[in-house]
Order: C-alpha cells, then sequence, then structure tokens
C-alpha cells in the first residue's frame, strides 16, 4: 500500500466522502457521483484542499498571525479546545455576541438593545477557521465584510452565497472522526512552523550527537523470513549536514556506485521496450536523464561515479541502442538470469518489504565479480535504484551518515504529499510509513559476506521531491509540461508554482498508451496553476491550452470534447462541447 492509499483510506474512514444530500451545481466540482441518493465527495479533492488550507494556516503562523477556531457542536469542544491548548493559539470565543467582529473595534454603547459589543477582540484575528459552517452563516458574513480570510468545512448543500464567502473550502462531511483528522493535521501543522520559527531564533540548542540506536524513531519489529529484524526510521532532517569543502564531497562519491534495475517494461503503457526507454523531452529518455545526471556529478566534483545497469533478456537490447549514443561514459551492464538460483517462491506478499528482485540482482552482481572489482576501486557503497526515478537521487548527506554510523543497509522512505501534512494525516498508521519504498544503499562489503543483509535495517523519510517516478500516462503529463524543465539530467521545478506539492491528474484509459497518449495532446497544455485534472472520455487537446484550480472533463460515450487552441479552463466541469463556452 502507497502513502497515498493509506492516507485516502484514512479519510475514508472518517466518513469524509459521505454527503448529506443532493448537491448544489457549484459543489458539483467536488463530487465523485451520487449512490443511494447521497452525494459522495471526492477524497482526492478533499486532499487537495486540506493541503492549501494548511499551507495557508502555515504561512500565517510565520506571520505571527491571530486565529480564531468558530464552533457550535458541543461533540466536538473537547477536540477543538485540546488542539488549542497543544498549539497555544489564542481562541476568543466572544463571537457568541451578535458582530462579534464588526462591533469588536468601536467598543461602545449602543441605542439599540440588541446590539451587542465585544470588549475582548481588540484586533480582529488573521483568519478564521469554522468547523460548521452550515449553522454558522453569520459568522461568515462578518468576516467577509473585514475580509478576513476564512477556512471552513463545506457541505454539498451549502448556498452558494456562503459558499463565496470561504477563503479555503475543505469539502467534507463534518464527522466527530474527520473534525478530529481536521483538527489533527492543524496542530501538526502549526507545531511544525512554532518549532522552524524558534529554530530560527536561535532558541533551539544543539544537543550532543546520539548513538546510532538512539538517534532513531524506533518503529516496530516485523517478521522477515521468520525471524525478527529492528527496523528503525530516521528523520532527513536529523542527519548530520556534509562539509561545504567540494573536496570532502569528492572523496565521498568516490566511494558511491549507482546500480540500476532495469527490468521495468513500459507494456503497461503500450510501450514496446524498457521504460526507461520512454523520452521525457526532446528526445531524452528516463536513462539518458539518468546517465547525464551522473556525468554531471562527475564533471561538477571531479569524482567517478560508475553506472551499473541490471537488464532482462526483454530491456537489454533497446538499453543498449540508448547506450550508443552515451560511449565514452562509466557505464557497465549485466543481464539478469533467466532462472537464478535460490528464487524465491510464492506470491509477491510473502516477501520481505525491503525485496523488490533486490536479492536476486545482488546475486547475479556478486557471481559476476564486479563486487571485488569495485572494492578494489576504493567503492563501498551501492546506490540500487528499484524505479524509474526521474529526480537527483544522490544525496551526499545520506551517503556521509551510512560512511559515519557503518550502516550496512538503508531505505529511503517519502510521504507524498507534504512531509507535515502525511505525518498528521496518517500518524497512527506507522507500518504505512515505509509502504512507499524508493532506493536502497547497500554496503558492498557486507554484500559479499551475507545476501540476506540482515540485523537492523535503517529508513530516512527522504523530501517528497526526490521522489519523481514514472508510471504511467498522468506522470509522463506532468513531466513533459511546463512544470519542470531538463538541463544536464536534472528536472527543475518551475519557481512560479507557488503550490509545493504536484497537481494532482487522472487520465482516463483512453490516454492509458503512450501513443494515444501523444496523439491527443497537439503540444502539453500548461499546468502551473493545476491542483487536480480528472479527463475521461474521447478528448483532444489544442495547442497552448492552460489549465487552473480544479478541471474535470467527462466526455460521454459517442461523444468527443475539443479543447480549441489557446483555451484557458480554470475550475472547470465539463461535460459537453457546449460547456467550453459557458461562464
Amino acid at each position: 500500500m502507497t502513502i497515498h492509499s493509506a492516507v485516502i483510506q484514512k479519510l475514508l474512514s472518517t466518513n469524509a466522502h459521505l454527503g448529506r444530500r443532493v448537491a448544489e451545481n457549484h459543489f458539483k466540482i467536488y463530487t465523485y457521483g451520487a449512490r443511494n441518493g447521497m452525494t459522495i465527495i471526492d477524497s482526492d479533492k478533499t486532499l487537495v484542499c486540506l493541503r492549501s488550507a494548511c499551507n495557508f494556516i502555515g504561512n500565517l503562523v510565520r506571520e505571527n498571525g491571530r486565529f480564531l477556531f468558530v464552533n457550535t457542536n458541543p461533540l466536538v469542544d473537547e477536540i477543538i479546545e485540546q488542539m488549542i491548548k497543544t498549539t497555544g493559539c489564542r481562541n476568543d470565543n466572544s463571537w457568541r455576541l451578535g458582530g462579534f467582529l464588526t462591533n469588536s473595534l468601536s467598543p461602545k454603547k449602543f441605542r439599540s438593545r440588541n446590539k451587542k459589543f465585544n470588549l475582548t477582540s481588540v484586533y480582529p484575528p488573521d483568519c478564521v477557521v469554522i468547523f460548521d459552517t452550515e449553522r454558522k452563516s453569520s459568522v461568515i458574513l462578518e468576516a467577509s465584510r473585514l475580509q478576513i480570510p476564512i477556512v471552513g468545512l463545506v457541505d454539498p448543500s451549502m448556498p452558494l452565497e456562503t459558499y463565496k464567502k470561504i477563503t479555503y473550502p475543505v469539502p467534507a462531511n463534518d464527522s466527530v472522526q474527520f473534525v478530529y483528522l481536521f483538527c489533527n493535521l492543524i496542530t501538526k501543522t502549526i507545531q511544525y512552523e512554532q518549532k522552524k520559527l524558534a529554530a530560527a531564533k536561535g532558541k533551539v540548542t544543539k544537543e550532543e550527537e546520539p548513538k546510532i540506536g538512539e538517534a532513531a524513531q524506533r518503529i516496530e519489529k516485523i517478521k522477515i523470513n521468520g525471524t525478527d529484524d529492528e527496523l528503525f526510521l530516521l528523520s532527513y532532517e536529523s542527519l548530520l549536514p556534509v562539509s561545504s569543502d567540494p573536496l570532502k564531497i569528492t572523496e565521498l562519491l568516490d566511494k558511491l556506485v549507482i546500480f540500476k534495475i532495469n527490468d521495468n517494461e513500459g507494456t503497461k503503457m503500450g510501450f514496446n521496450g524498457p521504460k526507461s526507454a520512454i523520452e521525457i523531452s526532446n528526445g531524452v529518455t528516463c536513462l539518458d536523464l539518468l546517465v547525464n545526471y551522473i556525468e554531471s556529478l562527475n564533471v561538477k566534483y571531479g569524482c567517478n561515479i560508475p553506472l551499473i545497469l541490471m537488464n532482462t533478456a526483454n530491456t537489454h537490447n533497446e538499453t543498449l541502442k540508448i547506450l550508443e549514443k552515451q560511449s565514452g561514459k562509466n557505464i557497465s551492464y549485466l543481464v539478469k538470469d533467466q532462472v537464478p538460483e535460490n528464487d524465491v517462491k510464492g506470491s509477491s506478499k510473502d516477501k520481505p518489504l525491503y525485496a523488490f528482485d533486490q536479492k536476486e540482482a545482488l546475486l547475479s552482481l556478486k557471481k559476476s565479480g564486479k563486487l571485488n572489482e569495485l572494492l578494489l576501486q576504493g567503492k563501498e557503497y551501492i546506490l540500487l535504484l528499484n524505479s524509474d526515478n526521474l529526480a537527483e537521487v544522490v544525496d551526499p548527506k545520506i551517503l556521509n551518515h551510512l560512511i559515519q554510523k557503518n550502516i550496512e543497509y538503508c531505505m529511503e522512505v517519502s510521504h507524498v504529499s507534504s512531509e507535515r501534512e502525511a505525518s498528521a494525516l496518517i500518524e497512527s498508521e506507522e507500518k504505512s510509513k515505509i509502504s512507499n519504498m524508493m532506493n536502497s544503499w547497500i554496503n558492498i562489503e557486507a554484500i559479499n559476506k551475507d545476501i540476506h543483509l540482515k540485523t537492523k535495517l535503517f529508513c530516512v523519510t527522504v523530501p517528497a521531491s526526490r521522489n519523481l517516478s514514472l508510471e504511467e500516462t498522468s506522470d509522463l503529463l506532468i513531466f513533459k509540461s511546463d512544470l519542470y524543465t531538463c538541463e544536464n539530467g536534472i528536472l527543475t521545478r518551475n519557481e512560479a508554482r507557488t503550490n509545493p506539492a504536484n497537481p494532482t491528474i487522472k487520465l482516463g484509459p483512453e490516454f492509458q498508451m503512450v501513443s494515444d497518449f501523444e496523439n491527443r495532446f497537439k503540444s502539453i497544455p500548461s499546468i502551473i496553476e493545476l491542483d487536480d485534472l480528472k479527463v475521461t472520455g474521447d478528448v483532444l487537446f489544442g495547442n497552448d491550452v492552460i489549465l487552473k484550480g480544479l478541471v474535470t472533463i467527462n466526455a460521454r460515450p459517442g461523444e468527443k470534447i475539443i479543447i480549441p487552441d489557446g483555451a484557458v479552463l480554470e475550475n472547470k466541469i465539463i461535460n459537453g462541447q457546449q460547456d467550453l463556452f459557458s461562464s
């Protein structure tokens, strides 16, 4: 199970997706459909809105903003009070008096006995967070008059007049379970920003470096191959920084070998060959990107990082064609055995979490005599790439930690969304934190001694930006778009995008094959300001299309939708060609 699946499961367990009534027209951009007369809210879009709301709250915390938490549901009073106590945010409950905001700046007697004023709120809040917007329309109205941003849970039945006034709507069922989850997320966001502020002001003192077992957070013991192996989770931020001296970095990188398992075929996307041969941009394939990236490191630091490819019979010939234009670079390749020795029988669920055919690949590498050759060259660690990760994969900071602590085996894991969001949403699901496996760092001498690599296992939670995997054409759209540019083997994210997360894109089966994908786009749309895109049916995109916000395009069976050249779609639901021209 991936981190994204775990987060969605967490949302589903709170019944956040269950709307109470038929959805209003303006709410349909958040819906997945209806069942038994009940609106089904799209959990992916709830997640996008949660992220946007928490990013805004985090920005306010960095600017020492004031918050006002509004709730009238007694079932969740204790939850909200605990959140306020934990975060230390001052909350003024005097909103219960009429005109809690608009009257707060004029503390004087009013002639009308129905007018009341607020003596405690000297300054208006910078943000109002409402947990039951359905019953607090007066609060929304007054906050809107003062142009105070509103973060609020929205229900499918909310009137358009009220919905328009909410700056950061979060579409969800305001069940007790979801409010608890929402409060937990806000708490983690505020605490994260408060901790950063304290560190910036020098309030965090540097402690003595703990020992290896103490520095890691113990997750649990998991049973692998009939034995109990100790598993530790290390925070990337807790790793010591690497010296800024280029010679020190060169010395580190000279101990590294990159080893890629090149057995993934692109048949899932209708591509006849290895997935690493799919073109990303301007004739550059995934494998070209990796080779160019390694070469840029070797040139920059004057080191010699070799690349070893482990091909299968099905990917070998196509890989050789790509490598023809990469002559003169330190690249070698092996062909994995058709029937490897000591093959692990049974389904994939019987294999360890960190397997992913590593044992077979490492056995082939060991039998080839390459390990001894690498040791003679002064190499100490192998960075094993388990997927077509297009991000910068070599991190001297991790390598330095492994060498200093003499760690034999370490996995990189990452949250799909921002780290504080994921940690808040899956706080109780520790096991899911290691489900999204990326790269592995392995000590070469340990492979020579014992291929099982048992005893203490370590995971490092790296930033999500270092996991840019190509799994389907939806990912291909992101990498081919203006969201990324490619130079010297490095994908650089466009600074114009303010949202830290990539947009969520779901393309229908009509786009599943690479050839169909390329035929349906005259040019790749601009998605810098896109949050969520869902396309189904026979849809064709013209040149220079711009997508913003939440966009859903659904062509009915037998119909075709053509997005014209230069079209700008922002927060649009398109169910037919006529919807393109409606306001």
